[in-house]
């Protein structure tokens, strides 16, 4: 079986893309349902000098679609906008997010590779071949700001657990 650079990352990141979608929505019902201020959960850190919730929502969105974007720009820097204010802006960010990589077409994920790129910082750069930018800073990236995202609701007491942050697994055949 071959797998591609494709295989690779877009997939994964439709998986846990979807999984924020609902664990973004689970955390809105829990205000609601609780009669708690949605900035409950809009403004929750773990420490104070940590970024919100709605940032890290932004950063997964940031190094998945963003990544591919930066590949096809040939360059990548961090997106300095501020975050969605609301969970209804966090919701569409994410839904669009998931519909623009349902929509790519994997050759041209795969046809990245060997491709030169630079994530640029200031006045900084680090260069990078395509696939490595994707593997080993984009996608960990992604995990980690997806990760934070599921750890402040669940700090926050929004009734959730491992299967909600897996989201919906791939399965070569039916159970």
């Amino acid at each position: 079986m071959t797998f591609s650079l494709y295989d690779a990352v877009v997939p994964s990141y439709r998986q846990i893309l979807g999984a924020l979608i609902r664990l973004t929505n689970k955390a809105q019902a829990f205000c609601d349902d609780g009669g708690l201020p949605h900035a409950d959960i809009l403004d929750a850190r773990l420490a104070a000098d940590m970024h919100p919730f709605p940032y890290q929502i932004k950063s997964a969105v940031v190094h998945s679609v963003g990544a591919i974007e930066g590949i096809r720009k040939g360059s990548f820097s961090p997106d300095l906008t501020p975050s969605p204010a609301s969970f209804a802006a966090l919701q569409e960010r994410l839904a669009t997010a998931d519909a623009w990589l349902a929509a790519i077409d994997p050759a041209e994920v795969n046809g990245f590779i060997g491709c030169d790129m630079r994530f640029v910082f200031g006045d900084r750069h680090v260069d990078y071949r395509a696939e490595n930018f994707l593997l080993s800073f984009s996608q960990p990236n992604f995990y980690f700001h997806a990760t934070t995202a599921y750890d402040l609701i669940r700090y926050k007491g929004v009734p959730i657990g491992k299967g909600d942050f897996l989201g919906r697994v791939r399965k070569d055949r039916p159970a």
